[in-house]
Protein backbone atom coordinates (compact mmCIF):
# COMPACT_ATOMS: atom_id res chain seq x y z
CA UNK A 1 0.00 0.00 0.00
CA UNK A 2 0.76 3.82 -0.49
CA UNK A 3 -0.20 7.16 0.30
CA UNK A 4 0.04 9.27 -2.87
CA UNK A 5 0.17 13.19 -1.78
CA UNK A 6 0.14 15.53 -4.68
CA UNK A 7 1.40 19.28 -3.32
CA UNK A 8 0.21 22.35 -4.87
CA UNK A 9 -0.09 20.24 -8.41
CA UNK A 10 -0.76 22.74 -11.65
CA UNK A 11 -1.29 21.81 -15.31
CA UNK A 12 -1.22 24.01 -17.87
CA UNK A 13 -2.13 23.80 -21.35
CA UNK A 14 -1.09 26.84 -23.26
CA UNK A 15 -3.30 29.54 -21.53
CA UNK A 16 -5.69 26.77 -20.27
CA UNK A 17 -5.83 25.83 -16.53
CA UNK A 18 -6.54 22.75 -16.70
CA UNK A 19 -5.54 22.04 -12.89
CA UNK A 20 -5.29 24.48 -10.39
CA UNK A 21 -3.23 24.10 -7.28
CA UNK A 22 -4.33 20.69 -6.23
CA UNK A 23 -3.55 20.02 -3.05
CA UNK A 24 -5.39 16.26 -2.35
CA UNK A 25 -3.84 13.13 0.03
CA UNK A 26 -5.05 9.78 -1.56
CA UNK A 27 -4.98 7.41 1.59
CA UNK A 28 -3.11 3.79 2.18
CA UNK A 29 -5.23 1.41 0.75
CA UNK A 30 -8.44 3.44 0.21
CA UNK A 31 -10.55 3.56 -2.99
CA UNK A 32 -10.42 7.47 -3.31
CA UNK A 33 -13.12 8.96 -6.59
CA UNK A 34 -11.84 12.37 -8.82
CA UNK A 35 -15.52 13.34 -9.46
CA UNK A 36 -16.69 16.05 -11.98
CA UNK A 37 -17.88 16.95 -15.32
CA UNK A 38 -15.74 16.64 -18.64
CA UNK A 39 -13.04 18.97 -18.70
CA UNK A 40 -13.10 19.16 -15.32
CA UNK A 41 -9.22 18.08 -14.61
CA UNK A 42 -9.81 14.87 -13.01
CA UNK A 43 -8.25 12.89 -15.90
CA UNK A 44 -5.22 15.16 -16.29
CA UNK A 45 -4.42 14.20 -12.48
CA UNK A 46 -4.72 11.08 -12.85
CA UNK A 47 -2.12 11.13 -15.98
CA UNK A 48 0.35 13.35 -13.80
CA UNK A 49 0.27 10.77 -11.08
CA UNK A 50 0.87 8.28 -13.70
CA UNK A 51 3.57 9.96 -15.45
CA UNK A 52 1.36 10.13 -18.84
CA UNK A 53 1.51 14.15 -18.39
CA UNK A 54 4.10 16.16 -16.96
CA UNK A 55 3.28 19.02 -14.17
CA UNK A 56 3.66 22.89 -14.75
CA UNK A 57 4.17 23.40 -10.96
CA UNK A 58 4.17 21.19 -7.36
CA UNK A 59 4.72 17.76 -6.79
CA UNK A 60 3.39 14.67 -6.39
CA UNK A 61 4.34 11.86 -3.78
CA UNK A 62 4.21 8.51 -2.81
CA UNK A 63 4.96 7.48 0.17
CA UNK A 64 6.81 11.22 0.93
CA UNK A 65 8.76 10.54 -2.04
CA UNK A 66 8.34 13.05 -5.19
CA UNK A 67 8.25 11.22 -7.91
CA UNK A 68 8.05 13.93 -10.86
CA UNK A 69 10.68 13.13 -12.31
CA UNK A 70 10.54 9.21 -11.87
CA UNK A 71 9.67 7.44 -15.61
CA UNK A 72 6.36 5.94 -15.90
CA UNK A 73 8.01 2.54 -15.48
CA UNK A 74 9.67 2.56 -12.60
CA UNK A 75 6.53 4.41 -10.92
CA UNK A 76 5.16 0.63 -10.26
CA UNK A 77 1.47 1.82 -10.84
CA UNK A 78 -1.45 -0.37 -12.23
CA UNK A 79 -3.38 1.48 -15.18
CA UNK A 80 -7.37 0.30 -16.23
CA UNK A 81 -8.59 2.57 -19.01
CA UNK A 82 -12.01 2.79 -20.14
CA UNK A 83 -11.01 0.80 -23.52
CA UNK A 84 -9.32 -2.58 -21.92
CA UNK A 85 -6.16 -1.61 -24.11
CA UNK A 86 -5.63 -5.62 -24.52
CA UNK A 87 -3.34 -6.85 -27.41
CA UNK A 88 -6.07 -8.61 -29.15
CA UNK A 89 -3.15 -10.78 -30.89
CA UNK A 90 -1.87 -12.32 -27.53
CA UNK A 91 -3.64 -14.87 -25.21
CA UNK A 92 -5.33 -13.92 -21.98
CA UNK A 93 -2.13 -14.89 -19.87
CA UNK A 94 0.23 -13.24 -22.42
CA UNK A 95 -1.99 -9.99 -21.93
CA UNK A 96 -1.99 -10.13 -18.15
CA UNK A 97 1.73 -11.23 -18.38
CA UNK A 98 2.88 -8.10 -19.98
CA UNK A 99 4.25 -6.14 -17.35
CA UNK A 100 6.22 -9.09 -15.81
CA UNK A 101 8.44 -9.55 -18.43
CA UNK A 102 9.86 -6.26 -17.82
CA UNK A 103 10.38 -6.73 -14.29
CA UNK A 104 12.38 -9.71 -14.51
CA UNK A 105 9.98 -12.49 -12.98
CA UNK A 106 10.33 -15.52 -13.97
CA UNK A 107 8.84 -17.75 -16.66
CA UNK A 108 7.10 -20.28 -14.24
CA UNK A 109 6.52 -17.33 -11.40
CA UNK A 110 4.85 -15.57 -14.05
CA UNK A 111 2.45 -18.45 -14.90
CA UNK A 112 1.62 -18.52 -11.04
CA UNK A 113 0.91 -14.74 -10.83
CA UNK A 114 -1.06 -14.98 -14.07
CA UNK A 115 -3.14 -17.74 -12.63
CA UNK A 116 -3.80 -15.71 -9.07
CA UNK A 117 -4.94 -12.74 -10.87
CA UNK A 118 -7.45 -14.57 -12.53
CA UNK A 119 -8.95 -16.26 -9.62
CA UNK A 120 -8.92 -12.66 -8.01
CA UNK A 121 -10.46 -11.04 -10.86
CA UNK A 122 -13.35 -14.62 -10.64
CA UNK A 123 -12.32 -15.70 -14.74
CA UNK A 124 -9.71 -19.05 -13.52
CA UNK A 125 -8.84 -21.05 -16.84
CA UNK A 126 -9.11 -18.72 -19.58
CA UNK A 127 -5.25 -17.84 -20.00
CA UNK A 128 -5.41 -19.47 -23.31
CA UNK A 129 -8.07 -17.34 -24.53
CA UNK A 130 -8.39 -14.48 -26.39
CA UNK A 131 -9.97 -11.37 -26.13
CA UNK A 132 -12.26 -11.37 -29.17
CA UNK A 133 -13.52 -14.11 -27.43
CA UNK A 134 -14.48 -12.97 -24.36
CA UNK A 135 -17.61 -10.25 -23.45
CA UNK A 136 -16.94 -6.43 -22.95
CA UNK A 137 -16.99 -7.01 -18.93
CA UNK A 138 -14.80 -10.08 -19.03
CA UNK A 139 -12.32 -8.08 -21.20
CA UNK A 140 -12.34 -5.16 -18.03
CA UNK A 141 -11.77 -8.14 -15.51
CA UNK A 142 -8.75 -8.96 -17.79
CA UNK A 143 -7.79 -5.46 -17.93
CA UNK A 144 -7.88 -5.14 -13.96
CA UNK A 145 -5.95 -8.61 -13.43
CA UNK A 146 -3.45 -7.09 -15.84
CA UNK A 147 -3.02 -3.87 -13.82
CA UNK A 148 -2.96 -6.06 -10.11
CA UNK A 149 -0.33 -8.86 -11.28
CA UNK A 150 2.18 -6.47 -10.99
CA UNK A 151 1.31 -5.73 -7.17
CA UNK A 152 1.45 -2.10 -8.11
CA UNK A 153 1.56 1.02 -5.18
CA UNK A 154 -1.32 2.43 -6.32
CA UNK A 155 -3.75 1.87 -8.42
CA UNK A 156 -5.21 4.09 -11.24
CA UNK A 157 -8.45 3.86 -13.18
CA UNK A 158 -9.90 6.17 -16.15
CA UNK A 159 -13.01 5.45 -16.41
CA UNK A 160 -12.90 1.95 -16.79
CA UNK A 161 -16.81 1.38 -16.50
CA UNK A 162 -18.15 3.76 -19.08
CA UNK A 163 -18.02 1.30 -22.23
CA UNK A 164 -19.94 -1.01 -20.68
CA UNK A 165 -24.40 -1.35 -20.41
CA UNK A 166 -26.22 0.28 -17.54
CA UNK A 167 -26.66 -3.25 -15.77
CA UNK A 168 -23.08 -4.79 -16.54
CA UNK A 169 -22.07 -1.49 -15.08
CA UNK A 170 -23.56 -1.99 -11.94
CA UNK A 171 -22.34 -6.13 -11.82
CA UNK A 172 -18.64 -4.78 -12.16
CA UNK A 173 -18.67 -1.97 -9.67
CA UNK A 174 -19.39 -3.82 -6.51
CA UNK A 175 -16.93 -6.51 -8.03
CA UNK A 176 -14.20 -4.09 -9.12
CA UNK A 177 -14.83 -2.45 -5.12
CA UNK A 178 -14.81 -6.13 -3.51
CA UNK A 179 -11.43 -6.79 -5.24
CA UNK A 180 -10.03 -3.69 -4.36
CA UNK A 181 -11.33 -4.14 -0.68
CA UNK A 182 -9.48 -7.95 -1.37
CA UNK A 183 -6.08 -6.93 -2.35
CA UNK A 184 -6.16 -3.44 -0.47
CA UNK A 185 -4.28 -1.43 -3.03
CA UNK A 186 -4.35 2.45 -2.82
CA UNK A 187 -6.49 3.23 -6.16
CA UNK A 188 -7.33 6.65 -7.46
CA UNK A 189 -10.84 6.07 -9.60
CA UNK A 190 -11.65 8.87 -12.51
CA UNK A 191 -15.33 8.94 -13.11
CA UNK A 192 -18.41 11.25 -14.32
CA UNK A 193 -21.25 8.96 -12.94
CA UNK A 194 -22.42 10.48 -9.28
CA UNK A 195 -23.59 7.10 -8.67
CA UNK A 196 -20.62 5.30 -9.58
CA UNK A 197 -18.72 7.23 -6.73
CA UNK A 198 -20.92 7.23 -4.32
CA UNK A 199 -21.42 3.42 -4.21
CA UNK A 200 -17.71 2.80 -4.73
CA UNK A 201 -15.86 5.33 -2.81
CA UNK A 202 -14.22 5.73 0.92
CA UNK A 203 -13.50 9.25 -0.22
CA UNK A 204 -14.70 11.26 -3.19
CA UNK A 205 -12.77 14.50 -4.11
CA UNK A 206 -15.69 16.67 -6.58
CA UNK A 207 -13.68 19.04 -8.93
CA UNK A 208 -15.14 21.50 -11.20
CA UNK A 209 -12.92 24.09 -13.80
CA UNK A 210 -10.03 22.79 -12.68
CA UNK A 211 -10.12 23.47 -9.07
CA UNK A 212 -11.23 20.87 -6.12
CA UNK A 213 -14.48 22.01 -4.69
CA UNK A 214 -14.97 19.54 -1.53
CA UNK A 215 -12.98 16.10 -0.38
CA UNK A 216 -15.15 14.01 1.85
CA UNK A 217 -17.11 10.66 2.65
CA UNK A 218 -20.07 9.87 0.01
CA UNK A 219 -22.39 10.72 2.75
CA UNK A 220 -20.76 13.87 3.80
CA UNK A 221 -20.30 15.46 -0.36
CA UNK A 222 -24.22 13.95 -0.24
CA UNK A 223 -25.70 15.40 2.36
CA UNK A 224 -23.67 18.20 3.82
CA UNK A 225 -22.29 20.16 0.32
CA UNK A 226 -19.80 22.73 0.54
CA UNK A 227 -21.59 24.56 -2.37
CA UNK A 228 -24.38 25.12 -4.91
CA UNK A 229 -21.88 23.47 -7.24
CA UNK A 230 -21.62 19.78 -5.36
CA UNK A 231 -25.49 20.42 -4.60
CA UNK A 232 -26.58 20.52 -7.97
CA UNK A 233 -23.52 17.72 -9.38
CA UNK A 234 -24.37 15.10 -6.56
CA UNK A 235 -27.77 14.60 -7.32
CA UNK A 236 -31.39 16.39 -7.95
CA UNK A 237 -30.68 19.71 -5.74
CA UNK A 238 -33.20 22.60 -4.99
CA UNK A 239 -31.35 25.99 -4.53
CA UNK A 240 -33.69 28.42 -2.96
CA UNK A 241 -32.67 31.86 -1.98
CA UNK A 242 -33.68 33.33 1.43
CA UNK A 243 -32.95 36.33 4.06
CA UNK A 244 -31.39 35.90 7.12
CA UNK A 245 -33.62 37.00 9.62
CA UNK A 246 -31.60 35.62 13.58
CA UNK A 247 -28.85 33.41 14.29
CA UNK A 248 -27.69 32.03 17.81
CA UNK A 249 -25.30 28.69 18.47
CA UNK A 250 -28.50 26.86 18.19
CA UNK A 251 -30.03 27.56 14.84
CA UNK A 252 -30.93 29.99 11.73
CA UNK A 253 -33.99 31.50 11.21
CA UNK A 254 -34.39 32.39 7.85
CA UNK A 255 -37.20 33.28 5.37
CA UNK A 256 -38.18 32.37 1.80
CA UNK A 257 -40.04 34.09 -0.91
CA UNK A 258 -42.64 31.39 -1.36
CA UNK A 259 -42.10 28.66 1.26
CA UNK A 260 -42.17 30.98 4.34
CA UNK A 261 -39.92 30.35 7.02
CA UNK A 262 -37.60 28.31 7.79
CA UNK A 263 -35.40 27.34 11.31
CA UNK A 264 -32.25 25.65 10.50
CA UNK A 265 -30.06 23.77 12.90
CA UNK A 266 -26.89 25.76 13.51
CA UNK A 267 -24.65 22.29 12.18
CA UNK A 268 -26.72 22.77 8.68
CA UNK A 269 -25.11 26.59 8.31
CA UNK A 270 -21.39 26.17 9.00
CA UNK A 271 -20.89 27.16 4.94
CA UNK A 272 -22.60 30.64 6.25
CA UNK A 273 -20.89 33.49 6.43
CA UNK A 274 -21.16 35.14 10.43
CA UNK A 275 -22.30 38.11 8.95
CA UNK A 276 -24.21 37.35 5.75
CA UNK A 277 -27.55 38.67 5.21
CA UNK A 278 -28.75 36.37 2.70
CA UNK A 279 -28.53 32.33 2.34
CA UNK A 280 -28.86 29.93 -0.43
CA UNK A 281 -31.10 27.37 1.04
CA UNK A 282 -30.09 23.49 -0.15
CA UNK A 283 -32.48 21.03 -0.11
CA UNK A 284 -32.40 17.21 -1.74
CA UNK A 285 -35.28 16.92 -4.14
CA UNK A 286 -35.96 13.60 -2.19
CA UNK A 287 -36.39 15.45 1.14
CA UNK A 288 -38.99 17.38 -0.92
CA UNK A 289 -42.85 15.74 0.38
CA UNK A 290 -45.62 16.26 -1.56
CA UNK A 291 -48.86 15.84 -0.10
CA UNK A 292 -52.01 14.86 -1.87
CA UNK A 293 -53.79 17.95 0.27
CA UNK A 294 -53.00 21.21 -1.01
CA UNK A 295 -54.23 22.51 2.28
CA UNK A 296 -51.40 20.60 4.02
CA UNK A 297 -48.41 22.34 3.52
CA UNK A 298 -47.24 25.26 1.16
CA UNK A 299 -50.06 25.17 -1.90
CA UNK A 300 -48.03 23.98 -5.50
CA UNK A 301 -48.56 22.69 -8.94
CA UNK A 302 -47.31 20.15 -10.52
CA UNK A 303 -45.81 21.11 -14.05
CA UNK A 304 -43.79 17.78 -15.40
CA UNK A 305 -43.35 14.21 -14.28
CA UNK A 306 -40.19 12.30 -15.12
CA UNK A 307 -41.57 8.93 -14.62
CA UNK A 308 -38.63 6.48 -13.41
CA UNK A 309 -40.14 3.14 -13.14
CA UNK A 310 -40.39 2.77 -8.66
CA UNK A 311 -39.94 6.71 -8.41
CA UNK A 312 -41.05 9.35 -10.43
CA UNK A 313 -39.06 13.09 -10.63
CA UNK A 314 -41.73 15.73 -9.86
CA UNK A 315 -41.11 19.26 -11.55
CA UNK A 316 -43.34 22.01 -9.49
CA UNK A 317 -44.04 25.32 -8.55
CA UNK A 318 -44.35 26.74 -5.76
CA UNK A 319 -45.50 30.14 -6.16
CA UNK A 320 -42.74 31.93 -8.01
CA UNK A 321 -40.45 29.54 -7.01
CA UNK A 322 -39.61 26.22 -9.10
CA UNK A 323 -38.72 22.92 -7.45
CA UNK A 324 -38.39 19.44 -7.95
CA UNK A 325 -39.72 16.27 -5.67
CA UNK A 326 -38.10 13.05 -5.86
CA UNK A 327 -40.95 10.50 -4.55
CA UNK A 328 -41.50 6.35 -4.90
CA UNK A 329 -45.09 5.54 -6.44
CA UNK A 330 -46.89 3.61 -5.01
CA UNK A 331 -49.84 2.90 -8.03
CA UNK A 332 -49.36 5.37 -10.93
CA UNK A 333 -47.40 8.77 -10.50
CA UNK A 334 -49.25 12.33 -9.75
CA UNK A 335 -50.15 13.41 -12.86
CA UNK A 336 -49.39 16.98 -14.76
CA UNK A 337 -51.18 19.90 -13.05
CA UNK A 338 -52.44 18.25 -10.09
CA UNK A 339 -52.20 19.97 -7.09
CA UNK A 340 -50.20 19.59 -4.02
CA UNK A 341 -48.99 20.78 -0.08
CA UNK A 342 -45.28 20.97 -0.49
CA UNK A 343 -43.63 20.43 2.86
CA UNK A 344 -39.99 20.60 3.97
CA UNK A 345 -38.56 19.72 7.11
CA UNK A 346 -35.96 22.30 8.24
CA UNK A 347 -33.26 19.80 9.34
CA UNK A 348 -32.95 18.27 5.85
CA UNK A 349 -31.94 21.76 4.33
CA UNK A 350 -28.58 23.17 4.11
CA UNK A 351 -27.58 27.06 4.28
CA UNK A 352 -25.04 28.70 2.17
CA UNK A 353 -23.50 31.80 1.70
CA UNK A 354 -25.33 33.32 -1.02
Amino acid sequence: MAQVELRNLVKNYGVVNAVKHANIVFQDGAFTTLLGPSGCGKTTILRMIAGLETPSAGDICINGQRINDVPIHKRNLGLVFQNYALFPHKTIGENIAFGLKYRGVSKSDAVAKVKNALDIVRLPGIENRYPAQLSGGQQQRIALARAIVIEPDVLLLDEPLSALDANLREEMRIELKAIQHRIGVTSVFVTHDQSEALAMSDKIIVMSAGNVEQIGTPDEVYNRPTSEFVARFLGASNVVGSRVEKRDEISVHVTTQDLGSLLLPAANCTGLGAQATQAKIIVRSEKVILNPDPAKGVPAVIKAVDYQGQLARYFITVGSTDLQAMALIAQAPLQVGTQVGVCIDPADCIALSQ
